[in-house]
């Protein structure tokens, strides 16, 4: 007896207050018309029978066993978009049985990789199918990889009294890649290995050698000299021989971390941005690049030409943070047996003072070729709260290139084409 009262009890506890206070009314009801009787009696009661068994049936509607599908509208083909981006999401959802629904409240969940989340609400009046479709707009998104969760589906009956829930499981996973900017051309890079009187007469980052590579394709333009006869009578349309092209040294792109060297998140999204263009120019010019970040994770990638090397490298800069706090110094010392003679070391930064002039000086005594891009609001003396004018960023600069360090200031992303394409700022 005393089993079957616990029992009793712990099942009634999991109802809310206003089951009680509606359980309450039927009882009163009740009793009202056993000891007073009477037509007004027998109505009352009749009509909380009737209301009572609408309300209970409630439970058997079909939004717990919601089905339905998350359609994103606006991804590109690798279901990524750029950041800053916002995302029109489409949902439908089919509710089986009969039970009639006046509405259907949803809460969609998207997750960051870091674990922020954001929260969609809105509603959807099913058709006389029992189906509906909403669609949605996310706010603009940061850089970073997400993913939705499940959807919560929730709905009332007509008097708003009590709720119903269910939820439908439609992951879907996208990224939002760094902003960035398409390079023509960096001259100074090329003229620093080519000399500065190295001209070219096609867009291509590395001149071709007198070493034959293959056979492809005519294309309009070809110089006789370059046609391939044996290949084009042996298949009956024009070939032409192809090149190998000189090898221009290797290229690693170091993206500083340190959150103590900028004065805002803007400052190091920049800096992301910078070296994702500065990636794709390397890709469409099949430079061989790397990256060397080193936060609250160390990753070295080497460099080389291999389009899933570029794909790996932008994986990584998609998810990045300003997490550390080593000094570049530090890193670059204990990373020295990683790099070889002659490569072109791009520091990525908006640190400005005797420590990254520490650090550019000890890549030129490894006999390699520093370059420094200053990005942002520059800060130095190691704190990102440090004033810096105008004119010390042209000092800065001016002290670099004349010890024939190559060095650009970055302000915004659309000033990076033309501060590499050679005009001095």
């Amino acid at each position: 007896m005393v089993s079957i009262v616990r029992n009793w009890i712990g099942s009634t506890v999991q109802y809310s207050a206003k089951f009680w206070y509606f359980f309450t009314c039927v009882v009163i009801c009740m009793f009202f018309m056993l000891f007073q009787g009477g037509k007004l009696a027998y109505m009352l009661f009749f009509i909380m029978v009737v209301l009572s068994a609408y309300l209970w049936l409630g439970k058997w509607s079909g939004i717990n066993r919601t089905t339905g599908s998350r359609v994103l509208l606006n991804l590109n083909k690798d279901r990524s978009v750029e950041a800053g981006t916002s995302i029109s999401v489409q949902i439908n959802l089919a509710i089986p049985g009969f039970w009639p629904i006046p509405y259907v409240m949803l809460q969609d969940r998207l997750v960051r990789r870091n674990g922020s989340e954001l929260v969609f609400e809105t509603s959807a009046i099913p058709d006389w199918k029992r189906r509906g479709t909403v669609e949605y707009v996310t706010n603009p998104l940061h850089r970073g990889f997400y993913h939705f969760t499940e959807v919560l589906c929730s709905t009332e009956d007509i008097f708003g009294l009590f709720k119903h829930n269910g939820t439908m499981t439609l992951y879907e996973s996208f990224m939002v890649k760094p902003h960035t900017v398409a390079i023509k051309e960096w001259q100074q890079f090329h003229q620093s290995f080519k000399g500065h009187h190295y001209n070219s007469t096609t867009t291509r980052a590395l001149r071709e050698t007198t070493q034959i590579n293959g056979v492809r394709e005519y294309i309009y333009g070809d110089r006789l000299s370059r046609i391939h006869w044996n290949a084009t009578a042996k298949t009956g349309t024009w070939k032409s021989k192809e090149f190998e092209r000189e090898s221009l040294p290797k290229t690693v792109i170091m993206v500083d971390r340190n959150r103590n060297n900028y004065k805002s998140r803007d400052d190091f999204e920049l800096a992301v941005s910078v070296a994702a263009s500065l990636m794709d120019y390397g890709s469409q010019k099949e430079l061989a690049m790397g990256i060397l970040s080193v936060g609250a994770n160390a990753v070295y990638m080497e460099p080389l030409r291999a389009a899933s090397h570029y794909r790996m490298v932008n994986q990584h800069l998609i998810d990045i943070e300003a997490d550390g706090q080593h000094a570049l110094i530090h890193i670059l010392k204990d990373r020295a047996r990683h790099f070889s003679q002659g490569c072109f070391f791009v520091v990525i930064s908006s640190q400005m003072d005797e420590s990254m002039q520490q650090a550019l000086h000890w890549i030129n005594h490894r006999q390699m070729n520093p370059c420094h891009i200053l990005v942002g609001n520059p800060s130095n003396s190691g704190s990102a709260e440090h004033a810096v004018k105008p004119g010390d960023v042209e000092d800065w600069l001016r002290n670099l290139r004349g010890k024939g360090m190559l060095a650009y200031a970055v302000k915004e992303l659309q000033d990076l084409p033309v501060v590499l394409g050679g005009k001095n700022r």
